[in-house]
């Protein structure tokens, strides 16, 4: 559709009950007007042409911390921050894109996609996004888009990965007769990330954008994720999500990340395997002092949490589909336990006394301990930057007030869960 006519389209009654579905009721004409001022900014940019409008939400993990890259299960799902694209194809050789949000324009020929030398950024990202398409057998062509986010930044909700899989919604309707699933989708943020980024990342977040809703994936055979969707609805629960901005480390954290699969990947070796998802804890019961000896005491912790991880997503699934509300918060609660204990990735070793998210859950821990009510948990890779709180509804307003005063105005983000994922807006509707 031309743009005057995707305007007219953007006022129906669908897309008004689309809007409401993906960022709530109180949100639905601030987000149409969005889409709205997007549309008009691609029509100065590019001209007049006939234009597809796209969403790709970010996510929120729940649990199955630092589980998925070596090929254990999560529970996670997407949320009502998103980036949104006006796209149209351009029928060339150059995919042009400017990003509102990081104040960025750029061009990419499709002939060159081999990275810079520094391997960062998002002109490299969407290089990675675009060979990625070509290795695993895609099309691809020329196309113009003008992307904007509020999927915060730095906080664990996975914003590179929403754009990522944003950028492949709209390869897919262009070039692809929509045949892609979100698992090719995530296979392709995934290749990007690792060979044009170097980041050593696995599947979850990638998968819990692209799939939408609240969705619990088994990344046994990472080929083939397993993924099934949990029909439950938090605010059921008279429960919300608040994620919580720490505050971002100044170390360089490439390390402290990458030392997580390593050293889980380290105690499978021992075995003659890959990753721990093919062993199991009782073999490293049984030969402790070697795995010890071999991977390091860290390391022996690290895949302790795997496997008790892995056991708590399945018990927190199965509460979940239950109607066991308090059993799932408990399981999210020793979710954070294990992770602050046994996976350590609540503050890096090399600048110890840098430790925001320890603080904030600790003061978050003495709330609930004073009102006897919800759970928390580290959210994300961890070192730096974010925890969940899950709060009854009656708690949130004096929760975020309390943790803002000690954190800094702005730092609590209420959130709701979507039930799409990565998609073309028209084709939804």
């Amino acid at each position: 559709m031309k743009t005057e006519e995707t305007l007219q389209f953007l006022e129906s009654q669908p897309v008004k009950e689309l809007m409401i579905k993906l960022y709530g009721e109180d949100k639905e004409e601030e987000n149409r007007k969005r889409y709205r001022d997007m549309i008009e900014k691609f029509r100065e940019t590019y001209g007049d042409q006939d234009i597809r409008m796209f969403s790709s939400p970010g996510r929120t993990e729940i649990s199955g911390n630092h589980t998925d890259h070596n090929h254990g299960k999560v529970l996670a799902g997407s949320i009502n921050l998103d980036c949104v694209g006006i796209a149209a194809k351009n029928n060339s050789s150059k995919v042009n894109l400017v990003s509102e949000t990081f104040n960025q324009k750029f061009s990419i020929d499709l002939e060159d996609l081999e990275p810079s030398e520094r391997k960062a950024g998002t002109e490299d990202l969407v290089k990675g996004l675009l060979q990625g398409f070509k290795e695993f057998g895609y099309e691809i062509g020329g196309f113009d888009a003008y992307i904007t986010s509020n999927v915060i930044s730095s906080a664990g909700v996975s914003s590179s990965a929403s754009f990522e899989m944003l950028l492949c919604a709209m390869i897919n309707t262009f070039f692809n007769e929509g045949r892609m699933d979100t698992v090719a989708y995530s296979h392709v943020g995934k290749y990007a990330e690792n060979v044009y980024w170097d980041k050593a990342s696995g599947l979850l977040d990638q998968m819990a954008c692209a799939v939408g809703g609240l969705i619990t994936i088994d990344f046994k055979d990472p080929a083939a994720p397993v993924v099934e969707k949990i029909d439950f609805d938090f605010a059921s629960q008279d429960h919300s999500l608040i994620i919580v901005q720490t505050g971002k480390g100044h170390a360089d954290l490439s390390a402290d990340y990458s030392s997580v699969p390593n050293e889980m990947k380290k105690v499978a070796e021992y075995f003659g395997k890959e990753v721990c998802a093919e062993i199991n804890e009782e073999q490293v019961i049984r030969q402790l002092k070697g795995v010890r000896e071999f991977a390091g005491d860290r390391s022996v912790m690290r895949a302790f949490h795997f496997f008790e991880e892995n056991k708590r997503v399945e018990a927190e699934v199965a509460a979940l589909k239950e109607g066991r509300f308090e059993d799932f918060l408990a399981g999210i609660t020793a979710s954070g336990n294990s992770s602050w204990k046994w996976l350590q990735n609540c503050y890096t070793n090399s600048n110890y006394q840098e430790q925001g998210i320890s603080v904030a859950l600790a003061l978050t821990e003495l709330f609930i301990k004073e009102k006897k009510r919800g759970a928390c948990r580290i959210h994300g890779g961890g070192f730096a930057g974010v925890i969940m709180a899950m709060l009854p509804n009656d708690l949130v307003d004096e929760y975020v007030a309390y943790i803002e005063e000690a954190l800094g105005e702005g730092s609590a983000y209420r959130m709701s869960i979507r039930p799409y994922g990565a998609i073309c807006v028209d084709e939804v509707v």
